[in-house]
């Protein structure tokens, strides 16, 4: 007869063993394994050279592929057979060894595509990013397991914000931008965490207009903005008539401060708003009205940072700033910036329903498709598997992600929620943009398909990050399990 706990958890009799590999998530394992089969086979088709000779050659990357995913496979086993309570223990000195390891690759790395975020031995290049994002993910962990962690309390977000921002900015520093916003994706974690949305909708909120400051003029984002906002108090409070009539009364404001002044429609604007606002925001505080308050201060603050995205993209580099404006459809490059993206869409169109079958991809064999078998893998997919071939892929990664999502559900304590739900935020950024870009949905940001694109930094840190979150997930049932 099954335990209470068994029937609750809905665990497999599988994972009811008392063997440690009896209780490791068999399907997240067989993901993995296929998204790393499939990642070889598109590999080889993308970079096969019938001119180098032998086909087991280590000049050809897919047997280069292979041998990292043996080490990675070596690796796997090994993270198996570790005691869950390593993780823990390891957390800081991790975290510490990979700062210091960004620092060393960011005085004594080499240059890759621009980045100075590469060791190389030989003919071996390891990038400390990678695994960095392992050791963040165990930090983020370690502190956010803590007895007295609360997300509603500063002092305990400033630990969290330390966690990731102090990565993030060497890795900027080595100009490796692309790796530098994956730890961005911790967010998610945050906010299943419990923390405030008055935190995080800003946060977002921030994003959203750095873009369409590139996309429209000031006025035209401050008047949306009045509009949306004049909305949502009607949704909250109800009297449509009078925040009518309040609406039509700023822009009849506007106008007449326009014609009766020399001033542009621009400072007209801002001048009506931030007396608005301020008017506004005293009659909230006075009334105790958290709700209006609210919307007046996220405008108050689009009202101060519009007007700084300008300074803030003259500080980026040429390259990122072309990939903006071309991302946005203000620039339009076809032989240079957006040269990938538009042989990319035509590879994975060319692709039709079932694709062209294997190795017979002509955008890939002629190399029109720069990084065929890097960051644009899924153009090798999409082109000789069709779209049966990208659903596929895409759904195994569906799958992955909320596989991962469900271990951290059912882990007991919150160091293993909170890394496995760290593998899942990290994989999907990567998938998210990686396709994205390929798809022009996104722009190019340098960051591989994991688990498939050629590379393996890439493959072993992938490997590490799933293979910790399985081992944490199949001691749910140790008596030796770390809670606090």
């Amino acid at each position: 007869m099954l335990s209470q706990y068994n029937i609750s958890s809905g665990y497999s009799s599988s994972r009811n063993s008392n063997s440690l590999f009896g209780r490791v998530d068999m399907v997240a394992v067989g993901l993995y394994i296929t998204l790393v089969l499939v990642g070889i086979l598109s590999i080889t088709s993308a970079s096969y050279d019938p001119e180098v000779g032998s086909i087991f050659s280590f000049k050809h990357n897919y047997i280069k592929q292979l041998m990292w995913a043996g080490i990675s496979g070596v690796v796997a086993l090994v993270l198996l057979l570790l005691e869950r309570r390593y993780f823990h223990m390891f957390a800081y000195p991790a975290y510490i060894v990979g700062i210091l390891l960004l620092l060393a690759c960011l005085a004594f790395g080499v240059k890759v595509n621009g980045a100075k975020a590469w060791f190389e031995f030989g003919s071996i290049r390891v990038q400390p990013a990678e695994f960095v994002k392992i050791a963040t993910a165990l930090m983020m962990a370690r502190v956010m397991s803590d007895y007295s962690f609360s997300m509603n309390r500063l002092k305990d977000l400033f630990k969290v914000a330390g966690v990731i921002l102090l990565p993030l900015a060497i890795i900027v520093l080595q100009n490796d931008t692309g790796s530098g916003l994956v730890l961005c994706s911790f967010l998610f974690v945050c906010i299943r965490e419990g923390i405030s949305k008055y935190i995080y909708f800003p946060m977002i909120f921030t994003v959203f207009l750095f873009i369409i400051s590139f996309i429209f003029t000031p006025e035209a984002i401050f008047t949306a903005l009045i509009i949306l906002f004049t909305i949502y108090n009607i949704i909250k409070n109800g009297a449509i008539v009078g925040h009518i009539r309040f609406l039509a009364l700023i822009f009849l404001a506007v106008l007449l401060l326009c014609v009766l002044t020399p001033l542009s429609g621009y400072a007209s604007l801002m001048i009506v708003c931030g007396i608005t606002a301020v008017v506004l925001g005293f009659i909230a505080i006075k009334m105790r009205e958290m709700s209006l308050l609210w919307p007046i201060i996220m405008f108050v603050y689009a009202m101060l940072f519009v007007p700084t995205t300008d300074f803030m993209f003259s500080k980026l580099k040429s390259h990122q700033q072309d990939r903006i404006l071309t991302y946005v459809g203000i620039k339009s490059d076809p032989q240079g910036i957006d040269y990938n993206v538009n042989q990319s869409l035509i590879a994975i169109g060319s692709g039709g329903m079932f694709g062209k079958g294997f190795m017979e991809g002509t955008q890939i064999k002629y190399d029109y498709v720069p990084e065929k078998h890097t960051d644009f893998i899924f153009c090798t997919v999409g082109e000789e598997w069709g779209f049966v071939g990208t659903f596929t892929v895409v759904m195994l990664y569906i799958a992955l992600i909320l596989r991962l999502m469900r271990m951290g559900e059912r882990i007991k304590e919150p160091f293993g929620r909170v890394y496995c739900y760290s593998v899942a935020a990290i994989l999907l950024f990567h998938v998210w943009v990686n396709i994205g870009m390929t798809i022009g949905l996104m722009p190019v940001m340098g960051i591989p398909l994991p688990l498939m694109s050629y590379g393996g930094s890439s493959l072993v840190a992938s490997t590490i990050l799933i293979m910790i979150a399985i081992r944490l997930d199949a001691s749910t049932s140790d008596d030796s399990v770390y809670v606090g």
